[in-house]
């Protein structure tokens, strides 16, 4: 994850180049990750063309890929792919994970499912910024069929680069953390 000096010199970077040149799109401006930073991608039948793009895309920005499938466009249960990248998440074989299905509603209710992890299904820029800052969101989920790769390139830069807010956010995570520790235990 980045830290708070890298962000502001991204946030810099990209007001400069914004007074130079305002045709600058915002997917030609983003965050080196760190070395070694892992993202699982996964997909469904109906996931999996935008999984490719998204997939390609990461690691052309210099992301490590972990690819969890689906392989094509064949009929297949989102779950399994899904879960596969929870797993990844909650183990610490990557750092965060998308899925991306259908309507994205699915995919998150079965990461959600997995101890430590926290998946948010964003549609927009203000959902995947509020899901990492308030919510320290570690998969994202997305729905192919609500969104097009524009926007989702959009969606999934703006989460992996939205940094978590910490402070009054953080006892409310502890909250959620407890919530799941207690029907574990049980």
């Amino acid at each position: 994850m980045a830290n708070q000096e890298e962000i502001r010199s991204l946030v810099r970077q990209v007001l400069k180049e914004m007074d130079g040149d305002e045709t600058a799109s915002s997917s030609q401006t983003s965050a080196t990750p760190s070395p070694g930073v892992c993202v699982a991608i996964g997909a469904d039948h109906g996931g999996y063309p935008l999984k490719q793009k998204l997939a390609g895309w990461l690691d052309n920005l210099g992301y490590g890929v972990c690819d969890c499938g689906t392989s094509s466009t064949d009929s297949v249960d989102y779950p399994d792919f899904a879960h596969e990248v929870a797993r990844r998440v909650s183990v610490g074989e990557c750092q965060w994970g998308i899925v991306v299905d259908g309507a994205g509603i699915g995919s998150s209710m079965v990461a959600n499912k997995v101890p430590g992890v926290r998946a948010a299904l964003c549609y927009d820029l203000s959902s995947a910024r509020n899901s990492r800052e308030h919510n320290l969101a570690n998969v994202l989920t997305l729905g192919s069929g609500l969104i097009g790769e524009g926007l989702a390139k959009q969606i999934v830069q703006t989460w992996l680069e939205t940094p978590w807010g910490t402070g009054r956010h953080q006892s409310r995570v502890d909250k959620i953390t407890a919530v799941e520790r207690r029907y574990l235990k049980a």
